[in-house]
């Protein structure tokens, strides 16, 4: 599996497939943090095939966020059919991303975020 980043036709195509469910990462290009964890985010997309991992740059995607702040990196969002199931900065250690998404698989409430309702399709373009 790959990484993928917003507006692209990869993405477009990913995100019409059914049933998708969303790992994104709101990083910065100017943040060391996230230069070093955007190997090891593409490297865990293989590793979840069931789950579509988009690398969202918030300088040059700030719609993306709607009204959500990013404070800190990285900052995850876990989104399943539409609802946001995570939403917040975790460590950058991508074991730690690893576990988040094994715990999200099992059936659970959506969490209350700033994020725009439009956000699929945003992130087609």
């Amino acid at each position: 599996m790959t990484c993928y980043f917003p507006n692209t036709t990869a993405l477009t195509q990913r995100l019409d497939s059914p049933a998708v469910k969303l790992v994104i990462c709101f990083c910065a290009a100017w943040c060391d943090t996230c230069k070093e964890y955007q190997p090891k985010f593409q490297g865990l997309a293989s590793q979840h095939p069931e789950a579509c991992f988009i690398w969202v740059d918030i300088e040059d995607h700030p719609e993306l966020l709607g009204d959500e702040d990013v404070e800190n990196f990285p900052t995850i969002a876990i989104v399943e059919h539409t609802a946001v199931r995570f939403m917040g900065t975790i460590l950058p250690h991508i074991e730690h991303l690893d576990r988040l998404i094994v715990a999200m698989q099992a059936p659970g409430k959506s969490q209350q975020t700033d994020l725009p309702d439009n956000l699929l399709s945003l992130l087609k373009g």
